[in-house]
């Protein structure tokens, strides 16, 4: 039976955040991730900012974490080499109204600490990105746009690469404490572990493992959105993030945001649902992004559109109102061994290791930590071919041949990183995998070209019989047999 000082439940980008921090220290580190991969839900299905903080109520733990995680992120993606640009946000008025809302989240913004914000007029937003709609914005300098997927992916391969243990297709089925406090974690058929420290990171279901857990009486409140990907043919338009005025709720409606690669993204719409799984699209709203997408961005044309998804935040709300709480991270005397994390939602991919840091301070203050001398925080991610100059092209097809062969044309992703991305330290090994981690299949032919041929190498590279390979999480095998009788794998 497997057993570890500490076990997260939930390896997103909090969980890997958590479990590269506390890395740090002379810990054994479990993670128990329920899907195929560290990215499959909120951590990936987002519009990848990195937040400034003013949005949030001052003195809040989402205002506080968002600004801190501003302000290190260079420093951050240098570490982990993740792609990353300071871009600026826009946020645009149409009427007097608007103007009203935006000088309030301006001087919102000054006191949560948030540098550099202003209002600017047409002219001004002409200079920035004339692509932009609306009369007059904020720009807000320290805004910035990042890779969801990789920055996930690399807190969690620098997790275990600093010795932290993954343990994918884990779902935490229940909960015992044993009679010397040990925490006893039951899964869904990957057996029983046991931890002195158990840290409850499970997003759209942390209030469940809250309750399994010993404290009762959160609610979260799955709140979907969906989104158009539009071609990298829009995303020479977008320069900048452009977000509409605020709700009288102090919300956002559909905005556009460029992309580290050079799509456009347009969404999301927001509504409540039961089930923040279903990742299924709406004809109605898609159609409802088309018309206030356009007002936005003044390229919002269906001749660019390449692909439709959908992602669900998990708020936190009050049982009785339904009013939207505050991030969550507590321990409690009276439930040892337990902290607990509910209601991690936006701006959790730009509060991620801000909050990572604050549980580790929980723990400190019921243990002692030794620091970790052999802990490196640096991680290395694969050698993108596409956009290095044609000298260093050929440099690298010198040293290896495999990058002389192209799988994915759209993207043009080489036979080489498909092969690093099958290795990958978590072991994950599914189609959607090394699409997040290389971008094959994500240009405009959404892999009619290159999926056969991800197939065939993960086939190769790990012997696996084709059958055998998913697409992503649960039953999504990329085949269900052979079409001639008899045939082997």
């Amino acid at each position: 039976m497997p057993s570890y000082d500490v076990i997260i439940i939930g390896g997103g980008v909090i969980g890997s955040a958590i479990a590269r921090e506390l890395t740090r220290y002379r810990l054994s580190v479990g993670v128990l991730e329920k899907e195929s991969d560290v990215c499959t839900q909120t951590s990936g299905r987002n519009t990848g900012m990195l937040h400034a903080g003013f949005l949030y109520k001052t003195g809040s733990l989402k205002a506080q974490c968002a600004v801190e995680g501003n302000l290190e992120f260079d420093a951050v993606a240098k570490e982990l080499d993740v792609p990353f640009k300071r871009t600026g946000k826009l946020i645009v008025g149409f009427t007097e109204e608007h103007r009203e809302r935006l000088l309030t989240m301006i001087e919102r913004g000054k006191a949560n600490g948030v540098p550099g914000m202003e209002l600017i007029d047409r002219k001004r937003m002409d200079e920035i990105d004339p692509s932009a709609g609306g009369n007059f914005a904020i720009y807000c300098p320290t805004s910035g746009i990042l890779d969801p997927f990789l920055y996930t992916i690399a807190l969690a391969e620098n997790a275990v690469q600093n010795g932290a243990a993954y343990h994918l297709y884990t779902k935490v089925t229940g909960h015992e404490v044993l009679a010397d406090g040990t925490h006893l974690l039951h899964t869904d058929g990957k057996g029983d572990f046991t931890c002195r420290w158990v840290i409850n990171s499970a997003g759209l279901h942390s209030a469940e493992i809250s309750e399994m857990l010993g404290i009762p009486g959160y609610k979260i409140q799955p709140v979907k959105g969906e989104y158009f990907v539009l071609d990298k043919k829009a995303g020479v338009y977008a320069k900048i993030p452009v977000y509409p005025a605020p709700t009288p709720k102090n919300t956002f409606d559909t905005h556009a945001t460029p992309t580290v690669d050079g799509n456009v993204l347009v969404g999301p719409n927001s509504f409540n649902v039961d089930d923040g799984e279903d990742y299924s699209v709406r004809q109605v709203g898609m159609d409802g992004l088309q018309e206030s997408g356009a007002r936005m961005f003044k390229h919002m044309k269906r001749d660019y559109y390449i692909r439709t998804f959908a992602g669900a935040r998990p708020k936190r709300v009050d049982p009785e109102t339904g009013e939207i709480q505050d991030f969550l991270i507590e321990r409690r005397d009276e439930v040892p061994g337990v902290i607990n994390l509910v209601g991690i939602e936006s701006p959790g991919l730009t509060s991620a290791l801000p909050i990572a840091r604050r549980v580790v301070k929980l723990l400190e203050e019921k243990e002692s930590l030794t620091p970790n001398p052999s802990f490196n925080p640096v991680r290395r991610g694969i050698r993108r071919f596409h956009g290095l100059s044609a000298e260093e092209q050929a440099e690298l097809i010198r040293e290896n041949p495999d990058y002389g062969e192209i799988v994915c044309r759209c993207e043009t992703v080489t036979r080489a990183e498909i092969i690093a991305a099958i290795h990958n330290p978590l072991g994950v090994c599914t189609v959607n995998g090394i699409k997040v981690r290389t971008r094959a299949s994500m240009g405009r032919c959404q892999g009619g070209y290159c999926e056969t041929r991800i197939t065939a190498l993960i086939r190769e590279e790990l012997g696996k019989a084709v059958p055998d390979v998913r697409l992503g999480s649960g039953d999504s095998y990329m085949f269900t047999g052979y079409v001639r009788e008899g045939e082997q794998a």
